[in-house]
């Protein structure tokens, strides 16, 4: 892993610029999320890049922060990653080290996409994981039988790794080109497929890592039976500390039950949670890609024995039973540290077709005894404003609890907000949302 980064000084700025508080266009929700919602400029985007960024407390306690943030100028491929430190909560940053995410091989271009990060509780070790393929051609849908999942462990916050290395199941089955279960390196993939699907440790001390696969056809090719864009099938990666208690090993889980007749890209994009009775809730990325007389919904499973079996999915509503829409896009839930487990995520009005739209942008908070949405909790985080075009997508968020105030701290980039009718527009910044939590 160390020789992924090339490190070098950084003056230490804030590259957090304070714009007005936006305007909230909901007030249901106020109970629970009170007081205006900020927008701040967290990194500003080349002309026609987009920028994503993610932050991740390094520590059991304290304001230590590693921010990752990427560009990208195509869909689906990131340019360079860059890692950055702050020691103050993310008032300042220093030591900038840009993470390798290409390089040639004979055989293709070796592609690295950063995902994302977690500090165990009980030791204290920073856990960092991406996935990794070779593209043969560079053709970002290689991945659905190229991409394989790794890790690394740091013991002093992420500047150092002792630990790194592609997640392979034990057993003298499993090898880097039959890494895990139904997994054939060439054949399928495995992926984290956004840092909105974040890792996280149960209260037993097991790593869940949200991830997705891909199927095998009676061909021995990558299959999609549902005739959209690709097809996933989620699951998690189970991990638990080895005996030598330095060394993470690693089983994947049984996968989500999926119909292609209901979402024709599968079951995409997990984001997990541990609900208070033990239970692990997964809340699913859907589509209607191809097919949009289908509803537009996400879904839900649920695991009782810490992520190794998942019931059969069904749609994910409001706890009072009704239906909602909402886009094929990346959510994410996350656990406060008052025990509340809050969403964010994309709700429509009306039925979406495939990915559209990707606005608004919501926050609410779950019900803790049936992991369902609560409808009266909803509230706007942001919306397509006045200036922006139809094209804007407001999704992949990523959320920490802010250890100072309490308050979630997103961040999201407003994908596509400069874009026309006809052209796409990559220039596209990332932003920090501050939301109070009562």
């Amino acid at each position: 892993m160390k020789t992924f980064f090339r490190r070098r000084d950084f003056l230490k700025t804030s590259l957090l610029a304070s714009l007005a508080p936006m305007a909230v266009t909901r007030a249901l929700g106020q109970a629970s999320f009170p007081g205006p919602i900020r927008r701040e400029l967290f990194i500003q985007a080349p002309p026609h890049v987009s920028v994503h960024a993610s932050c991740y407390y390094t520590e059991r306690t304290g304001p230590r922060v590693l921010s990752i943030h990427q560009y990208m100028s195509r869909s689906d491929t990131i340019d360079v990653a860059y890692f950055r430190y702050s020691a103050d909560n993310g008032r300042t940053w220093a030591n900038q080290n840009e993470v390798r995410t290409l390089e040639m091989r004979p055989d293709g271009k070796r592609r690295r996409a950063p995902r994302g990060c977690v500090v165990d509780p009980v030791t204290g070790r920073f856990v960092y994981f991406w996935c990794e393929g070779t593209l043969p051609t560079d053709d970002p849908l290689e991945g659905m039988w190229r991409w394989t999942v790794y890790h690394s462990i740091s013991e002093d916050g992420g500047f150092n790794w002792y630990d790194s290395g592609e997640i392979i199941q034990n057993g003298p089955e499993f090898t880097a080109k039959h890494p895990l279960p139904g997994i054939w390196t060439g054949q399928n993939a495995i992926m984290i497929g956004d840092v909105a699907s974040k890792p996280i440790v149960l209260s037993d001390g097991t790593f869940l890592v949200p991830v997705i696969t891909t199927l095998i056809g009676p061909d021995g090719k990558y299959f999609n039976p549902g005739g959209g864009y690709t097809y996933t099938v989620a699951g998690v990666l189970r991990g638990r500390w080895a005996p030598d208690g330095r060394h993470l090993q690693w089983e994947l889980s049984q996968p989500v039950e999926t119909d292609p007749a209901l979402t024709t890209r599968g079951t995409d994009e997990p984001t997990v949670a541990e609900l208070p009775d033990g239970r692990v809730l997964m809340v699913i990325r859907g589509s209607n890609d191809g097919k949009p007389w289908l509803p537009g919904y996400r879904w839900v499973s649920y695991s009782s024995d810490q992520g190794r079996t998942w019931t059969k999915m069904k749609p994910w509503t409001y706890a009072n039973g009704e239906n909602f829409y909402s886009p094929s896009a990346s959510s994410q839930l996350t656990v406060h540290s008052s025990g509340r487990i809050f969403w964010v995520g994309n709700i429509s009005k009306t039925n979406t077709h495939g990915n559209n739209p990707r606005y608004p942008f919501i926050v609410g908070e779950v019900d803790r005894r049936t992991g369902l949405l609560q409808k009266e909790t909803v509230r706007v985080v942001d919306d397509r404003g006045p200036g922006d075009s139809v094209k804007l997508a407001l999704a992949s968020p990523q959320v920490r609890e802010d250890r100072e105030t309490g308050e979630l701290v997103v961040n999201l980039t407003r994908w596509g907000a400069l874009s026309t009718d006809t052209v796409y527009e990559w220039t596209a910044n990332a932003y920090l949302y501050h939301i109070p939590v009562v």
